[in-house]
């Protein structure tokens, strides 16, 4: 059994004394976000919980518990978000040079390959142009030379909440959001021009590029469709086997796991957010 931890919230840069009290109880109780009526209990103990998949902005906590962890029986990795996206999109982010340096020293300690960074999502606006996001992967990637070896990205979807929060934005703020599909919900060309250019500079800084639950094929800019809980990474990592679908977006390869956590705990305040 896979536990995610979470794509719902930020677990390990806001809830982290939470989730290490639900280690020590050996369960955690996870509400279906769509009927509060249904609570399932979930083993935390280490010959259940196979492997921890950790999802964050700011993965210092595991700097200073990651080793107790592994100490305690459990396997795990992190895919730590690093856009570095300006205001009014990112409200709350953690500091961008604090992040680098713990990916770093993360990285150092656990290996590379177990430390994934996430530029995601890609999204085109007056504040985040092809220019902005040339200039800012280029120096975030720079940064993270050695210390990465994969980033995962995808195109920003319009979520509901996500889209209103963006329709807003818009109407108070100045900001326009630019388009990045057509009526066939396709790439738009100067999208894949961009993306192209994000994997060849993630290429000369050492790192494959991997696009995360996109219907499109990417393979022609260097970008691989693949799996964020990733079962031939589990099982390479581990030997471990983890069968199943999960039951995520439509294009999602993930191996199964289970989420725990609770959407809008998240004090990030990402406008892009499907999780706010």
């Amino acid at each position: 059994m896979v536990i995610s931890i979470s794509r719902r919230g930020d677990i390990p840069r806001f809830q982290f004394e939470w989730f290490l009290e639900r280690i020590s109880d050996g369960f955690v109780d996870v509400v279906n976000p769509f009927n509060r009526n249904q609570v399932k209990r979930v083993s935390l103990l280490p010959d259940q919980a196979q492997v921890l998949v950790f999802w964050t902005r700011d993965p210092s906590a595991l700097l200073v518990h990651g080793k107790n962890l592994e100490n305690m029986g459990y396997k795990w990795y992190c895919m730590t978000t690093l856009t570095g996206y300006p205001f009014p999109l990112e409200t709350n982010p953690p500091d961008k040079a604090l992040v680098l340096r713990v990916l770093r020293e993360l990285s150092g300690r656990i290996g590379a390959g177990r430390e994934l960074w996430r530029y995601d999502p890609v999204l085109l606006s007056s504040v985040t142009t092809r220019d902005f996001h040339l200039d800012n992967f280029r120096m975030l990637s720079q940064a993270l030379r050695g210390a990465v070896t994969k980033v995962i990205i995808s195109v920003y979807d319009e979520y509901p909440r996500a889209a209103r929060r963006m329709a807003r934005l818009e109407s108070r703020d100045g900001f326009s959001l630019l388009p990045m599909r057509d009526a066939a919900l396709c790439f738009l060309p100067e999208v894949r021009e961009l993306l192209g250019e994000l994997s060849c500079l993630a290429g000369e800084e050492g790192m494959a590029m991997q696009c995360c639950a996109e219907k499109e094929d990417l393979g022609g800019l260097g970008i691989s469709a693949g799996a964020c809980i990733d079962r031939d990474f589990i099982r390479e990592q581990w030997g471990i086997e983890v069968s199943g679908r999960a039951n995520q977006r439509k294009y999602c390869r993930c191996a199964p796991a289970i989420d725990i956590g609770t959407y809008g705990s998240c004090g990030a305040g990402c406008a892009y957010c499907y999780a706010r």
